[in-house]
């Protein structure tokens, strides 16, 4: 039986280095694949007596690290892309290895096990409330020593909040409490000062202390020193919350290969932003989502029918470059998709027309503002256009396909509502 299945970045048994695999879970083992679509596994590591660690803080920088070690004492080191994914399999690998070791049957019926440290303090819940908008941790843009640190908060809010809420009794309970989460991966240092002490340069590795920063890990957290405005300008589409994030294959626009990436969708402004799961916390590419159809495609020339049979969608940005992504089911590619229109819909839908607009004039454009996949926008457009007579006054949405729609605007004469 597979109890969970996808994408995780690996570490070499023999070299020092990461590569993304189709990983497997079974009941009695985990199987790992170097594409999806393979038949055979490039290797399996057996579970009967067999341990797991996380985190694992063996490699740096490197988030979101576990440990299995073998009955032989060889160690395994797997990465996910996020912090809820890794839970995930750590908390199904655990069940899995205590189920072989008493004889019994994997059963998904109970695989909600919290997480407790110790054992009245569940940190997965805590986390969860932390985040809360309405009641949670703030985060906050705060600067010190010349750099301007975004979606963070000190290391004093975060006693304030566990004191607060009645997580804990008092301050020193919260710094214990606190020290926990950092270690668990909850918490994230940013900035010298905390970075120190969670490398074990403090009497506590987490510091109640208003200039000590930390962060969300899955926050959209960054740090930028005082720059050019061109720089400003870049480092404007990380500021965005994060909506969605986890590995797609995605195609080469040269080579048209497939490679794993993995994709972090944000919102306002709307950047689905893509990595190297392998390492490299720089992002390879960024596409600006605003102006951008997203469909599903279920065929494409030049690539195996078993490829993307279901799995397949495409994105299409307003200045027309196509992005082919593969997902690994179609309900994770109908996540995907209504999570890019959401944020592309959120991005273009308070824009109207101003005056009035000739549809033969030179200086107007007609813009693709969000789509939901039912036609081919370039049909859609065809068939607008066609229906086009004479003056088009007091801009309007112009419905033109079930469940699309499509803006006409000018370049002199859009206006923000």
């Amino acid at each position: 039986m597979r109890i969970r299945e996808g994408y995780l970045v690996k570490k070499g048994s023999m070299f020092n280095t990461w590569k993304p695999m189709w990983v497997v879970l079974l009941e009695d083992g985990i199987e790992f694949y170097k594409r999806k679509a393979d038949n055979s596994p490039k290797g399996m590591i057996p579970l009967k007596g067999s341990s797991i660690h996380s985190p694992c803080q063996d490699f740096g920088k490197r988030m979101f690290v576990f440990k299995l070690t073998v009955a032989k004492q060889q160690d395994h080191f797997f990465q996910a892309a996020y912090l809820e994914e890794r839970d995930a399999w750590v908390r199904d690998i655990k069940k899995a290895i205590h189920h072989i070791d008493g004889g019994q049957r994997f059963a998904r019926k109970s695989t909600r096990k919290s997480i407790r440290l110790p054992e009245t303090i569940n940190l997965s819940a805590l986390y969860l409330s932390m985040k809360d908008p309405e009641k949670g941790i703030k985060e906050l843009k705060l600067e010190k020593d010349k750099r301007v640190f975004n979606h963070c908060f000190t290391g004093t809010s975060v006693i304030d909040w566990l004191v607060s809420s009645s997580s804990v009794r008092n301050r020193k309970e919260g710094l214990l409490l606190a020290s926990s989460l950092l270690s668990e991966g909850y918490l994230q240092p940013a900035g010298d000062t905390s970075k120190a002490a969670a490398e074990g340069l403090s009497d506590t590795p987490f510091l109640d202390l208003s200039d000590a920063y930390y962060y969300f890990p899955d926050s959209g957290f960054f740090c930028e020193g005082y720059s050019s405005d061109d720089d400003v300008v870049l480092k404007e589409e990380f500021r965005g919350t994060i909506v969605k994030q986890g590995c797609l294959l995605k195609q080469g626009h040269r080579r048209k290969n497939w490679k794993v990436r993995k994709f972090v969708l944000r919102d306002d402004p709307a950047y689905l932003h893509y990595y190297d799961p392998a390492g490299g916390e720089e992002p390879l590419g960024a596409i600006h989502l605003r102006g951008c159809v997203v469909t599903a495609v279920e065929d494409m020339p030049d690539t195996k029918k078993y490829d993307v049979d279901n799995i397949l969608f495409e994105i299409i940005t307003a200045n027309e470059i196509h992005y082919y992504l593969q997902a690994a089911s179609s309900t994770e590619r109908t996540e995907w998709i209504k999570a890019i229109q959401s944020v592309a819909r959120t991005a273009c839908s308070t824009y109207t027309f101003s005056s009035s607009l000739q549809a033969e004039s030179s200086n107007v454009e007609l813009a693709v503002s969000f789509g939901f996949g039912i036609l081919r926008p370039w049909k859609c457009l065809k068939a607008v256009i066609g229906a086009m007579t004479g003056t088009l006054s007091h801009g309007h949405w112009c419905p033109v396909a079930s469940g699309e729609t499509f803006v006409f605007s000018s370049k002199c004469l859009v206006s923000q509502q």
